[in-house]
This record gives structure tokens, C-alpha cells and sequence, in this order.
């Protein structure tokens, strides 16, 4: 593949002013401040007074394409127009407001449409691609990928999807208040009350009823529901209760009471166990891991040995390897049993979780660990220079700071994992640009039935 010219976007300078209305220093990162917050939510209010909602048709529409997040996609009169739950080929009757519409009957439908299994399908924001036949589900997805780098000018074969969904995911954000658990709707910010998911591991079978009584141990107060991630590791459930206040002594009892009815491994209130019954452990190659409180996973067992696995392959060789944005570092333990591992993250209790292990493991290469902020301050070319092979794995926002120091380094073999096809086109371009060929590309379906798509790919200096 020859290497593409493209314009790098110009960063944009702003006011670094901190505001009380933004939390986790969210308004220093945006450049807003208080006042200019305040006024801009009362000229939204103004504005929604002075904008009456456009009225409702009901049309006939013709399905020509499925969307990025699964709507059907008709034209009407030169007017793109978002179905919920239709398909390419059919024909529908559908309530239309601007450009979203309700799907209401199907005229005609599709060869590809299928009975979902979950009865909350359609309701429910989690899945949206239970209603079509795995082949035309897989054409989506490498649909999706495909597109995404299209649109960077980065047009490469895509590998055939793999289904990493395993037993199902073992990782779960649900959301809880007064007698009631599950997820929200979909399009909404309504609670839809669950009392089973499918597509979860059988270990979280009861993990909305293990919501319920942790709420109602806690009796917290407002009216917005509890958010609580539940993490099916080899020893138990590991529950954390997030963002609400530090419980006092009786509560604290109660949802200690709670934990040993539902035989939790760990229950923790944000970054504070509260009863650690068993230590939770997960296997990262031949090492056991004990995660701090709600760090981040692969969201099935599947999706991380397949991850893992590409990786592996394709740092093969490599003597020293660079894994950045490591978390606890699921590839640094698998890479150290043949190469030496410098892992970096700006997470200190994922490092130390990671050190934990490797120091208990046997027969691993050293993995040294540095605690580093890479959107802020990515390794430069000349920290690179050292690594035959360097893996990132970035959050949703993507690695561009150090996508752009990687394309003037001299790293042969740089292996992207990315879970937002957005960003890693725009990092991909990025290294293509500085001269890397995209060599390979594979999608992952660990979220399957949603319109995630985790996705690794290969780039090697000519």
C-alpha cells in the first residue's frame, strides 16, 4: 500500500478555565468556564421554548441501506430519514419526526430479518442486531470497518469477522434505583427494568436481583439510578457501587449482609472495598491477576484470548515490545513469556496490579511499568527507538499525540487494538502517513449484537 497524503487537522487554542458544572476537570479539558456554561444552557432553554417539536408523519418508506448504529436508512424526498429495527429490502410504515423515525409496521420484509431472542429487543439500548441473519450481520460489521477507513482514504481487504463472544460478556454496567435494575432504553434516559440478559456470562445470571438488594442497602439519595458494574472473574462476582457517597456504618453492614447473600468475591463504593470475601482473580497467560475495583476489561473471556492471540502473532520475534495504555496489562503478560515489556498507562492501581502478578508469575521476561498520561505526553521517537514492536490500546478518544510520534520513529512492527472505529481511522492514517503500510486489518465481535466493533490491526515499515 502506498503511503496517503493527507492534511492534519490544526488543534484549536482555548480558554483553560475550571467551571463547578463539569465534573473530572471535564470543563479545563473543554475550555469552558462557569459563566459561559450558565449562559449557554439558558440560550438552550430559550431556544427549545422558541422551537415547537416538528409534528409527527406517518409515511411509507422504502429500506435501502442499515447505518452505523444499525437504523435502517430510507430517502424521502431528498431526505435521509434513521429507522429503528428495519432493513436493507423492506418496506415500512413508520411514525417520522425530522430525521429519526418509529418503526410502526412492516410492509414488506426482508429475507434477512430473523426472530430476535431477547424479548427486551427493541426496547432495550443495549442490542440492536438481534432481527437479522448472521450472514448479513457479519456484512454489516466488516461493512462498518471498511467504511471507516474508507473515509480516511485507506482502502484495504478487511478480514472476516471473529466471533469473540464466547460464554458471553463478563462485564456489565447496569444501572439500579428503588426496587428496580437494568439497563437504560433504548434512545432514552429511562431505566428499563431486566430481570435476565441474554448475553451475559451465566455467572451474572442474578446480577440484577444482586443490584436491587445493594441499592436497597444503601437507600441513596435522589432520584437518578445507581450505576453498578458487575466482573465475572474465576473466584466470584466483583461488584463496584460508582459515584455516590461513602456509606456510613450501618450501611456499610448492610451491604456487607448483601454480599454474602449473593456470595460476591468483592464489593466495593468506587476505589473503597467495602468486604473483600475472596480476592477476584483472572488468568492472563501464566500469570493470575487480582483487578483493582471496576478497572477495565476485554468484555468477554473470548474477545481477550483472540486479541491476545493477534497480538502474539504478530509481535512474533520481537526482543523488546513497548505496550502502551497496558491497563492491567493482559498483552504485557502474555508478551513477557518470550520478549522483555515496558508497559505504560496513566492508571497507578492498574500498574500496581500488574506488577502484583508479573513479580508472582514464573518464567516471564522483566516487565518494567510507567505510569504516563500518552494523550498528553505519548513516548517520543527516541523513547521508541529502543522496541522492535510497540501494541496500543487506547480509550474511545484514540491515540493521535502518539499515532503522530510512532510515524517518525523507527519502529518496524506497531499493532493497533482500537474499540472506536472513528479514532482508529483517524490514528491509521496517521501512521500511513509516516510511511507505515497497513498490512492487515481484523475485526472483533465481543459486543455482539451492538454496533461495536473492536478492531486490531497490523502496520509494518517497508
Amino acid at each position: 500500500m502506498r503511503p496517503c497524503a493527507l492534511l492534519r487537522p490544526e488543534r484549536q487554542p482555548g480558554l483553560v478555565v475550571p467551571s463547578p458544572h463539569l465534573a473530572y476537570g471535564e470543563a479545563k479539558k473543554l475550555g469552558y468556564g462557569s459563566a459561559t456554561l450558565a449562559e449557554r444552557r439558558k440560550k438552550r432553554r430559550r431556544s427549545k421554548k422558541r422551537q415547537p417539536r416538528s409534528p409527527t408523519q406517518r409515511l411509507e418508506l422504502s429500506v435501502q441501506a442499515l447505518g452505523r448504529h444499525g437504523d435502517g436508512i430510507a430517502d424521502h424526498q431528498g431526505r435521509r430519514i434513521f429507522v429503528a429495527g428495519a432493513l436493507p429490502g423492506e418496506r415500512v410504515e413508520a411514525d417520522v419526526r425530522g430525521q429519526r423515525a418509529e418503526l410502526r409496521t412492516i410492509v414488506r420484509p426482508s429475507m434477512d430479518r430473523t426472530e430476535p431472542f431477547c424479548p427486551h429487543f427493541g426496547i432495550c439500548g443495549g442490542c440492536v442486531a438481534q432481527h437479522m441473519t448472521l450472514d448479513a450481520y457479519h456484512a454489516w460489521k466488516q461493512g462498518i470497518v471498511a467504511t471507516a477507513l474508507a473515509n480516511k482514504r485507506l482502502n484495504i481487504g478487511i478480514d472476516p469477522l471473529i466471533d469473540a463472544h464466547g460464554e458471553g460478556r463478563r462485564r456489565v454496567t447496569l444501572h439500579a434505583k428503588s426496587g428496580n435494575a437494568g439497563l437504560m432504553r433504548a434512545r432514552s434516559h429511562e431505566l428499563l427494568n431486566i430481570e435476565h440478559c441474554p448475553v451475559l456470562v451465566p455467572k451474572l445470571a442474578n446480577v440484577f436481583a444482586t443490584a436491587i438488594g445493594l441499592v436497597a442497602a444503601m437507600q441513596p439519595r435522589g432520584k437518578q439510578p445507581v450505576d453498578i458494574v458487575a466482573i465475572a472473574t474465576q473466584t466470584g462476582i466483583d461488584v463496584q457501587i460508582r459515584a455516590i457517597v461513602s456509606p456510613d456504618h450501618n450501611q456499610r453492614m448492610a451491604l456487607t449482609n448483601v454480599a454474602e447473600a449473593h456470595d460476591l468475591a468483592r464489593l466495593s463504593i468506587d476505589d473503597d472495598p467495602i468486604v473483600e470475601r475472596r480476592k477476584p482473580l483472572i488468568s492472563l497467560g501464566s500469570a493470575r491477576l487480582s483487578p483493582p475495583p471496576g478497572n477495565f476489561l476485554q468484555v468477554t473471556e473470548a474477545g481477550e484470548t483472540a486479541l491476545t492471540g493477534f497480538v502474539i502473532k504478530h509481535a512474533k520475534g520481537a526482543k523488546r515490545v513497548a505496550d502502551l495504555f497496558c491497563g492491567v496489562g493482559p498483552f504485557a503478560l502474555n508478551l513477557a513469556e518470550s520478549a522483555s515489556v515496558h508497559a505504560v498507562d496513566s492508571d497507578g492501581d492498574a500498574l500496581a496490579a500488574l506488577t502484583v502478578a508479573a513479580n508472582r508469575a514464573l518464567d516471564l521476561k522483566p516487565i518494567t511499568t510507567e505510569r504516563r498520561d500518552l494523550i498528553e505526553s505519548p513516548l517520543g521517537a527516541d523513547d521508541l527507538a529502543r522496541y522492535d514492536a510497540v501494541i496500543f490500546d487506547p480509550p474511545r478518544a484514540g491515540a493521535e499525540a502518539q499515532a503522530r510520534e510512532l510515524a517518525v520513529s523507527e519502529v518496524r512492527t506497531v499493532i493497533a487494538i482500537a474499540c472506536e472505529l472513528t479514532t482508529f481511522a483517524r490514528d491509521a492514517a496517521v501512521l500511513v502517513e509516516g510511511g507505515y503500510e497497513l498490512i492487515r486489518v481484523t475485526p472483533f465481535d465481543q459486543f455482539k449484537y451492538t454496533a461495536h466493533v473492536e478492531t486490531a490491526a497490523l502496520f509494518q515499515r517497508p
